[in-house]
């Protein structure tokens, strides 16, 4: 089965989409109707298939750059004073993954008013033209974020159509106004947008991004196991470049579980899969506040409860990938415990995986091992005398602590050489130092 592991980027896109949108109600599923607006606009503009699908993807993730919640909500008022950090924040982490490349352009310049890239009051951008799919896209962008969640959606259709209007020729190139202003008209599309659940959504687009429901998706848009490993990385970045103290955290707990599996006698290819579900098993950290991550004192009971969310949330987004299924339970699993007194499942004993066992000594070493805003960090011995402690309590699986401490050394140097990797991409992907 791992050897056949075929995953549709489309997919995958849409459940990071999903995951980024969790940082608040006011943006819940802002990404996915953003993608479906622009997707729609290139069809009504004739567009390629490929290009249709580019905008569908870009607008998936356009907001990938808006790493805190700040930027998030800031980008949610129809004018924005300075859109481009979070654009060129974007642009720098999709551009690590090589098939996001032409999309990465297109979420670049996503911000860019249209009279500010045409004409004779054009800014010189230093690299290259403004691509029509970044003003197809700032279009749908602007659109979604005029749209009132709490007013019946036909209503609200000759408003927001007015004030795209209005910009024609200045925020936004005429053309486009003018085949929004088509596509206005059609009670479906306004349904689609508003109505619509978030797994309806996805799954429209997918359908839609195919060419009709019966074709099969182009090769470019499957991804084998090394190309879930490099979106999975996209991921990690996206997860944990929130905080300056996590900035690293997934990159470490997929180098140690990934050795850790391998010591275990894991095949290759296991061992690759576990790296994945390493980048990946933070990813309902998105759900839980910056001012919590980053809490320089001890939780409350209601802040725990909400660090209880990210595992739940982890789970369930990766299910929505059924091929995803033996990541999922390596990656979102690693809060459980052998006694049954983890969360959110209150799992124990064989009913967790030996991978789940790997990733929650994982996850723990490597914590321990790093900087927070409540304790330093802690040298490999002193965090693996922790990780005793909690194998003695039945925690963690004690086969697995044991397994680390024969193996200290080099598991503790692959999680560091991993880490100062990560720090680097951090600091150059948001210009920012580390905690």
């Amino acid at each position: 089965m791992l050897n056949d592991l075929q995953v549709s980027l489309f997919d995958l896109v849409a459940c990071l989409s999903r995951a980024m949108d969790l940082v608040s109600p006011a943006v819940s599923n802002h990404h996915l109707r953003v993608a479906y607006i622009a997707f729609s606009l290139g069809r009504e503009l004739g567009m390629s298939l490929d290009e249709q699908r580019d905008l569908a993807l870009a607008g998936s993730l356009h907001d990938s750059g808006a790493l805190s919640l700040k930027e998030r909500l800031d980008a949610l008022e129809f004018e924005l004073a300075s859109p481009q950090t979070h654009a060129e924040t974007g642009y720098k982490l999709l551009m690590t993954f090589r098939p996001l490349a032409r999309v990465a352009r297109i979420v670049r310049y996503h911000h860019v008013p249209w009279k500010d890239a045409s004409g004779p009051t054009a800014t010189t951008f230093a690299e290259d033209d403004v691509p029509l799919a970044s003003h197809v896209l700032h279009l749908a962008d602007r659109v979604a974020v005029l749209i009132q969640e709490n007013d019946e959606i036909l209503s609200q259709a000759r408003r927001i159509s007015e004030l795209v209007r209005t910009r024609s020729g200045t925020m936004f190139a005429p053309d486009l106004v003018n085949a929004f202003l088509g596509l206005a008209t059609k009670e479906f599309f306004w349904f689609d947008v508003a109505l619509l659940p978030p797994s309806e959504m996805m799954s429209l687009l997918a359908r839609a991004g195919t060419g009709t429901p019966a074709s099969a998706e182009p090769a470019e848009f499957r991804l084998d196991l090394e190309g879930l490993l490099g979106l999975a990385d996209l991921f990690r970045r996206i997860i944990d470049f929130r905080s300056p103290f996590t900035a690293a955290h997934s990159a470490g707990v997929a180098a140690t579980a990934a050795r850790l599996a391998c010591l275990a006698g894991f095949s290759e290819m296991e061992c690759r899969m576990m790296r994945a579900a390493g980048y990946l098993h933070d990813i309902g950290k998105l759900a839980v506040p910056a001012e919590i991550l980053e809490k320089p004192g001890p939780l409350t009971e209601h802040e725990f409860n909400i660090i209880k969310q990210h595992a739940f949330h982890s789970y369930r987004i990766i299910e929505l990938l059924p091929m995803l299924d033996v990541v999922n339970r390596w990656a979102s699993l690693h809060h459980e415990r052998l006694d049954g007194r983890g969360y959110p499942f209150h799992y124990s004993g064989r009913e967790l995986s030996l991978g789940s066992r790997i990733m929650s000594v994982a996850d723990v070493f490597t914590a321990l091992t790093e900087q927070r805003p409540y304790r330093h960090a802690m040298e490999a011995a002193k965090a693996l005398d922790v990780v005793r402690e909690l194998g003695c309590a039945s925690a963690l699986d004690p086969e697995i602590v044991s397994l680390l401490a024969s193996h200290l050394d080099e598991v503790d140097a692959d999680r560091r050489a991993a880490q100062a990797a990560a720090s680097q991409d951090y600091q150059a992907s948001t210009g920012k130092g580390l905690a």
